[in-house]
């Protein structure tokens, strides 16, 4: 009894699963970059509001 068509199965599942991948492509790439910017814009906006209350507010502890 040969081993060849157990491998050769695996090699088919594993072929088959990372054509995943294939349809993927960049778009994980540019939902990242997407994120990232999202976040960078909103912790610019909450540390202009924080600045802008830290500002105003002479009692603080610096």
């Amino acid at each position: 009894m040969s081993s060849t068509p157990f491998f050769q199965a695996i090699a088919d599942f594993l072929q088959w699963s990372f054509q995943f991948f294939d349809w993927v492509g960049d778009k994980f790439n540019w939902m990242l970059i997407g994120l990232g910017f999202f976040g960078l814009f909103y912790w610019l906006i909450t540390q202009k509001k924080l600045s802008d209350k830290a500002a105003k507010d002479p009692n603080q502890l610096k």
